[in-house]
Parts: structure tokens; sequence; C-alpha cells
């Protein structure tokens, strides 16, 4: 075991484009490890990684074994912080379990002491089915070999993590909601910087060695109290009566036409609000010098991140709230044959303020022509069972691959090259890009669809005259 363990180490983050992983790796180099950063897809890579000499960045996917090698034998320390594929598809338990294990037999084959693990809070005798995966997971990473460190925390509040997300369109768009009796459901929220604190001081520490502990806030609120103690903080007034005879379905369908949820995700939410999530006490707090903060103090710091437009991460860029897979390379070639295409081009003036213009494009921003027509698609998508456009953009001024950016998903964004590229992740009978590129002076903008069957052909027939009124006035906006 290590003697030095607040010494630089070098440490495996797993999850390394997630919520939490995002917010992680600039903290453990802060504190002077070296961090291997393993992605699924290294052109979701934030950019600051590959040009960081600390950061050392993998390709790796733990459900094909094979790709592992890429792991070095010289890690220190293990992050396992992956959950990303457990909304996507329907046998996310076998897959999680098989993520487990494929991570727990590498990490056996290298120097690594200590594996640190964030799952769920477990203390109910009956779980919901990603509650009890979470478990599962636990007892696959228990080993002879390592040292394995469990953190189990509940509902995390901050900028840009899904519970706030939902809570913040809740209370902003509705002043009288009739909501499920899960809203009484008691729960621990704790702030995200609490929960980074946590993780960020487990690495090496002897003492959390072969442990498991519950993290949590100081409070036990109900879903109803966070709702109205959000309320409190951003100065609103909001009434909220429960109603029993809201089926898991129809509560599932309210959270994902009043939010920015995907529905599949609504589904997974209400699934787990139904279980109490109250944490077993533990030294904890004191064995890592942590002391958790209020609920309203947690939401309080997150609207100064918002307000400074300072958001490291967010859930609504994670593959969990669209449709893509996570190989995102395959979409940046846009095909050519079979397409349909709408091409325009425009001479530019002033291209810096054009590129600035185009990467700020969507969010409140808008599309700078036909806003309502834009709004009027994401309600159409919406109904239709898509993400409609509620998910916005994390920053109102900067894209990286991987961005969600209202109904798209960001493909391709090189402020150098002057290119960018989007991929639709709305409800579509086929596959669309948007492409914005500047060459020779000249703003060159593409849209492509390329259909799927007789239903694509008519959908792109049916809103032809829509598209040329409108990607006329989105050029002529963005080169003037």
């Amino acid at each position: 075991m290590h003697s030095n363990f607040k010494g630089a180490m070098k440490i495996l983050v797993t999850g390394g484009t997630g919520y939490i992983g995002k917010r992680l790796i600039p903290m453990l180099i802060n504190d002077g490890h070296t961090v291997v950063c393993a992605v699924r897809d290294l052109a979701r890579a934030d950019k600051t990684y590959i040009e960081d000499s600390h950061i050392q960045l993998i390709e790796a996917d733990f459900l094909e074994p094979e790709t592992l090698k890429n792991i070095p034998n010289d890690i220190d320390v293990a992050f396992y912080l992956i959950h990303s594929m457990s909304n996507i598809s329907n046998d996310f338990e076998i897959l999680e379990a098989r993520c487990a294990l494929n991570f727990k037999n590498y990490i056996e084959t290298t120097n690594a002491d200590q594996v640190i693990y964030l799952g769920g809070i477990t203390n109910e005798n009956v779980l919901s089915k990603h509650l009890r995966s979470r478990k599962r997971v636990e007892k696959i990473l228990a080993s002879n070999i390592y040292a394995l460190t469990i953190f189990k925390a509940g509902i995390i509040v901050g900028s840009g993590s899904s519970s706030f997300e939902i809570i913040r369109d809740l209370v902003e768009k509705l002043p009288f909601m009739i909501t499920p009796k899960w809203l009484h459901t008691k729960t621990q929220p704790l702030a995200i910087r609490d929960l980074l604190a946590f993780l960020s001081k487990a690495p090496g520490n002897i003492q959390v060695y072969n442990q498991s502990f519950d993290i949590f806030g100081p409070e036990i609120l109900t879903y109803k109290d966070m709702l109205l103690q959000f309320a409190q903080v951003r100065g609103l007034k909001r009434y909220i009566v429960t109603v029993p005879v809201m089926t898991p379905k129809l509560s599932s369908y309210w959270l994902y036409f009043v939010t920015s949820t995907s529905y599949k995700l609504a589904t997974s939410l209400v699934d787990s609000m139904g279980i109490q999530i109250v944490g077993k006490p533990s030294n904890i707090n004191s064995l890592l010098s942590v002391q958790p903060i209020p609920y309203k103090e947690a939401v309080t710091l997150a609207f100064e991140k918002i307000e400074q437009n300072s958001i490291v991460s967010s859930w609504k860029d994670s593959m969990v709230s669209g449709r893509l897979s996570n190989q995102i390379h395959k979409y940046v070639n846009v095909p050519k044959y079979g397409c349909f295409k709408d091409y325009k081009q425009r001479t530019v003036i002033d291209e810096e303020k054009t590129i600035n213009k185009i990467w700020s494009i969507g969010g409140n921003t808008g599309w700078y022509f036909g806003n309502t027509l834009w709004k009027l698609r994401g309600y159409v998508d919406k109904l239709v069972g898509g993400i409609g456009l509620r998910r916005g953009r994390t920053s109102p001024t900067d894209l990286d691959v991987g961005d969600a950016l209202d109904f798209w998903r960001v493909i391709f964004a090189d402020k150098k090259e002057k290119k960018l590229l989007l991929y639709a992740e709305m409800k579509l009978p086929g596959e669309a890009w948007l492409e914005f590129k500047i060459e020779d002076g000249m703003l060159k903008q593409t849209a492509t669809f390329r259909p799927r069957g007789l239903a694509g052909r008519l959908y792109w027939y049916s809103v032809l005259p829509f598209h040329g009124l409108i990607f006329k006035g989105m050029i002529n906006k963005l080169t003037n």
C-alpha cells in the first residue's frame, strides 16, 4: 500500500466526459496528480485535456475488454464513474454488470492499490432497478487485489445536474403544480462541491480503503420541500398540490413535457423517486474534513455559476439526453449521395463577428431568424417523443464536440478551421446535418438530409418551403 497518501499519484478516471468526471479531473490535477482520462470516443474529449501535460487521454470501452490494453499499467488509483448507458438501453443492468466486471478484471492486472466507486444510497428494502444495479456493481468491484472505496450519494445539487435542471424547469415554469404523491418522498440532497471534495480527498487515503460511506447533505427534505426552497432562493411564490392518482407512466410524461429531460431519463427518475434516499451516518465528514452545506446554499452557489457562465459540465451534454451513440466520430463525414441538400453562401464582411455569432447560435440567443418556427418545430418534436428545444446549451458562447445544442448535437467545432457541424437529434424519418464553414471569405451553410424510405422523402418536401425561408434568413443575419 502507498505510504505517501498525500503525494502525487497517477489516477485513472473513467467517465471523464461525464457530469462528475469533467469536474473532478481539474481538482485532481490541482492536487498535483497525473490523470489518465479514459473515454469511449476521443472526439468527445475536452480540448483542454489534449493540451494539458498532466492528462493522458486514452480511448477505452469497458464493454469491449480488448480496448482496455490502452490503460497504462503504472496507475495508483482508479475512479469508476461509469453510469451513462443506464438510461439508453433496456438491458442496462446486464451492461452495467459486464462493464464493472471488465473494469475489475483489467485493473487487477495493473499496479492500482485502490478503486473509488460512486454509487447511490441503497438503505431501503425495496429499491428501484437503477439503485439495484448500482448495488450489484459494488459487489462486482470488490477485490482481493486492490482496496475498494465506495461513496454512495443521493440527489446532487449543482449547475447542470439533471435533478437541479429538472427542479429549475418545474419551479420557473409552473406557478401552480398538480404533482404525483412521490413528492413526499424523503431524500438528502448533496451539493456538487461537497461530493467532489469527498471524491478528491479519497485517493491514496488508507483510512477509506475497503470502506463504504453514505455521503449526504445536512437536511432530510422531501422533493416538495426542495421545490419550495428552490422557489424561495429564486424569489418566486409557488403552490403545490399532490394527488395520489398519478401513475408512474403519467408522472414520466408530466416530467417529460414540462422539463428538458428525455422520456427515458424521466422514466428512470420516476422509478427512483418513489424510494426514500436517506443515508446512514458515519465518520466520513470528519475523516475527510468535509462539512456539507445546506440545500438552499447549494442552490444559491449553483446560480452564481450560471450567472458567471461558468458551468463546467451538464447532464444535457451527456449522450443520455439524446439519441446518438457515443461514437461521435462516425457522424463527422456528412454523406454525399442519396441526400437532399439546402446550400447557401454569402460574402463575410467581418469573419470574427460571424464566427462568434455561429458559436452563440441556439439556446437563449435563438437561431437569428424565424425563431417562432424553430420553437414550433421543437414543440412538434416533443409531441412525437423527441427532445424538443428545451435542452438549450450549457455555455452561451463556447461549443465543444459532444455538446447538446437545442435538438442538435455538436459533431465538429473548430474556430481555427472556421467550421461548426451539427447532427440532428430530433425525431426524423432519416438523418440530418447542419454545417457552417467560412472559406475564401464566404460563409457556406449546408443543411443535409438523408431520408429513410418514402416517409423521409415526403418529410423533406413538406418542410422545403420553410427551409428556404429559415436558412436564407439565418445566413443573412450571420453575415451582416
